[in-house]
């Protein structure tokens, strides 16, 4: 494929977007990197060290409010500069978590619902999740998880939302290389895991020698949750498109970046 025509499947994967207004990040592009007011370090639009905005206040950016609690567990080697994840986290700080490994979050399935997206050859589909969590053989805390589902099924009604057979999904945030030290931990193994439909990347920083169809963690939590949101909710109207605010503007800084130095 040619780089003319990766650009339009990008621009198309993006496009119809429903986003806050980009002007408080062009501005602040216009004013150039600033220092981190936590660590002092010369950052653009936010630290992903310190996981704060930089140049821009919080009524700049969007608040994403998310149908579930996500995790990130991020790979110690993973380089903070090129990680997508600090942006789910300043977009959704009510819902998502980040941990660097070996920290990890407590998982405790007898309180709630929780997969573990990752590929593989026991991962179900999103479609699949109420049907594996309504199964009459598997138990969470001792109660069935057909009686559990019932039981938030009333109360969600009651609360006037929709039904979601999941609460916590986990993330693994790290190289395709770098993922095994993680998804062969102990404290992971009795997860489910899920698997997303294949969509390809819009990812300026692509994993060499991986195929296109692995996301950054931004794309995948964006994607998961709108997979999510159709099958459990109503139709997909772009309730989380803004987890996308700082990626697309990046990407398309990024590409006229290129444009301009003749490499597109």
């Amino acid at each position: 494929m040619s780089d003319q025509d990766c650009a339009a499947r990008e621009r198309s994967s993006l496009s119809g977007l429903l986003l806050a207004s980009h002007a408080p990040l062009d501005e602040a592009q216009r004013a150039g990197r600033m220092k981190c007011s936590r660590c002092g370090s010369s950052r653009m639009f936010y630290c992903y060290s310190c996981c704060a905005l930089v140049g821009l206040e919080s009524q700049d950016v969007p608040n994403v409010k998310l149908p579930v609690k996500i995790d990130i567990i991020k790979h110690p080697n993973e380089t903070d500069g090129k990680s997508t994840a600090v942006q789910a986290r300043l977009l959704a700080p009510q819902d998502v978590t980040i941990y660097t490994y070996p920290c990890i979050p407590d998982l405790d399935q007898s309180a709630e619902n929780i997969v573990l997206v990752f590929p593989g050859p026991d991962a179900m589909t999103v479609e699949q999740l109420w049907e594996y969590f309504s199964a009459g053989g598997e138990s969470c805390g001792g109660e069935p998880r057909t009686k559990r589902l019932k039981a938030e099924k009333q109360s969600d009604a009651a609360a006037d939302t929709h039904t979601c057979p999941i609460q916590r999904v986990v993330f693994i945030d790290s190289t395709w290389n770098q993922t095994t030290r993680i998804i062969t931990d102990e404290r992971l193994q009795a997860l489910p895991t899920v698997e997303l439909k294949s969509r390809r990347t819009c990812f300026w920083r692509h994993q060499q020698g991986c195929p296109d169809t692995y996301l950054a963690t931004i794309e995948a939590i964006y994607y998961f949750l709108k997979d999510l949101h159709n099958h459990y909710f109503s139709e997909y109207k772009g309730e989380y498109d803004n987890l996308l605010f700082f990626f697309s503007f990046l990407h398309k800084l990024i590409n006229k970046a290129k444009q301009a130095a003749g490499k597109m």
